[in-house]
Parts: structure tokens; sequence; C-alpha cells
């Protein structure tokens, strides 16, 4: 059989000559991958645009259906945070651990991704709303695995050295059982959202002494260390709060806690929540902030 190839027009070798242009100068943007890359599979262009220390938190949209579940948690982890860090200290097929799993965010970035992730989760609520979420908003969630219990306990029954990345944002303390607080009264309280985590009494957000709440947290941590491969990292996304009149700088004590039990801490990124409403806290009386960051506090395992 002969196939005939037609002459193209004078504009469609313009129109068609222009779009390899656009193609090799999209390719150039991208840049390349080094060989001697291990830790991820970004160009060398992309690798250099997330080493800012200054993030913008980027959201779905209100209207978004992938935004209902994870809206549903008091203390979501926003997913297109997740999948940078995920894509950054990853290569694909590899195995990330979320001890604090909440609605999955990190599964879903695992999923949508091709790594593997592992989530552990308290609440049986957000397990299941983890399922319908893997389910609905990612393609193939076969190598993602959620498993229902206490963090403290379930990772000591996981393998030494068997992960290639942990991220996690954990529990901040009891803020979330503020029922006066302004926020939670406008955001959670007047749409019927939850406004805490869970009413288990083994869950760290429901411990009222703040220091031993820190202990129990370390208690997590330590197990990430021992499950971490060498010269692999960890990262952990909090915020600072207020109890009462105090502030508390939470993000210091997760890297006193972090470099005691072994991690060399290797920079913070700032990320930026210019979306959020402005309270009046303190006013007419006293300074009171609007706390509109987090911190992404990024560790590693060097041994």
């Amino acid at each position: 059989m002969t196939v005939i190839q037609r002459r193209l027009f004078p504009d469609e070798v313009v129109e068609a000559t222009k779009l390899k242009k656009q193609l090799k100068t999209k390719e150039k943007k991208k840049g390349v991958h080094h060989p001697k890359n291990i830790l991820n599979d970004l160009t060398g262009t992309e690798w250099i645009q997330e080493t800012s220390t200054i993030w913008f938190q980027r959201g779905l949209g209100q209207e978004s259906k992938h935004a209902e579940i994870e809206r549903k948690h008091p203390a979501p982890f926003p997913y297109l945070m997740i999948e940078r860090l995920v894509k950054f200290f990853t290569k694909k097929n590899e195995l990330v651990l979320d001890p604090f799993c909440g609605v999955a965010s990190t599964l879903k970035a695992c999923a949508l991704n091709h790594r593997k992730g592992v989530g552990v989760e308290l609440s049986q609520k957000w397990i299941e709303l983890s399922k319908e979420r893997l389910k609905l908003e990612a393609n193939n969630s076969k190598d993602q695995r959620l498993i229902k219990g206490d963090a403290r306990k379930i990772l000591s029954e996981l393998d030494n050295k068997s992960f290639d990345f942990v991220v996690t944002s954990p529990p901040y303390w009891q803020i979330l059982n503020k029922k006066a607080d302004h926020k939670v009264v406008n955001e959670r309280i007047k749409k019927n959202l939850e406004t805490n985590y869970s009413d288990d009494k083994n869950d760290l957000g429901n411990i009222e002494d703040y220091q031993e709440f820190l202990n129990e947290l370390k208690v997590v941590f330590q197990g990430c260390y021992r499950l971490l491969k060498n010269k692999k990292y960890a990262v952990i996304v909090v915020s600072d709060f207020r109890h009462k009149s105090t502030y508390v700088a939470y993000h210091i004590d997760i890297i006193r806690m972090m470099e005691n039990i072994g991690f060399v801490t290797k920079g913070i990124t700032i990320l930026v929540q210019n979306a959020k409403k402005l309270y009046p806290y303190g006013y007419p009386y006293g300074y009171v902030p609007n706390i509109h960051h987090q911190y992404i506090l990024i560790f590693q395992k060097t041994e």
C-alpha cells in the first residue's frame, strides 16, 4: 500500500515551525535532569525554584470538588504544598511515611506522582474520608497504605530504615479545642465542620499539659528516625500558636526535639498563607498577631 503525503501550504509550514520553536523553548526552560541527582527526578531549573525559603500557599479553590474532603478536616494538610515536597525529596516508586495522615493529602500526592505512601491515622472518621478521597481524587491508589492506630505503637511494628522520606503536620496541641475563637466560630462552627481531631483519649491533641504533649510527640518522631533510611529527609509543617495570653513558639520546640533525637536541621521555609482572613484579636487593647504563615521544617538523618 502506497502512502501519499500531501504538501503543506505555506501558512501550515509557518505554524508547524512556530510550534517546534515553542516546544524547544518550553523544554529549554524546564531544563535537564542531572545524572548525579540521586534525590529526585527534577531538572536543575525545577530544583532551584523549590529552594526558595518563601512559598506562597496555593489552593485548589473553594469550588473545586477536590477541596471538599480536605476542607472537612479541622487542620488540613494542603495538597499542592505536600506534592511539592514529595516531588523534591523523593524519586518515583520510593516509599513515603506520614505518621499523622489526617485525610490523606500525602497519600494523594504519592498516588498522583508515582510514589508509595504509608499513612497512620488514629481516627476512624478520617480513615474513611481518606479512603473516599483517594477513590475520588487519585487515579490509582493501589500502592497507598492506610493504617488505623496510634502512631506511637504502629511505627514500632514497621521495618528499620525502610522509608525514603517522612513528611507530616503533627497536632497543634489543644488549640483546635478553642470553641470561642473568632476563626473557629466563623470558619468551622457556622459551617457545621469539625473543630477538633477527635475525642479519643489517645489523641495527642487532647493532652492537657504542653510538656507532656511534646514528650509523647517525641516518641512518634523517634520512631520516624528509626524508620528513615540514612541520608534521607524528614519534613514537618507546623505553625506557632497562642495559648491564652502566651505565644507558643511551637516550631522552635519541634526543632529542639528533632535535633535531640539525632536529626540535623537543614533549613526552614516560610509558607505564606496570604488568603487567610484577618480577625480583631486584641483590639482595641493590645497587640495580638494574626498568624498567617507556617514553618516547613527540613531535617536530615545524617548517619
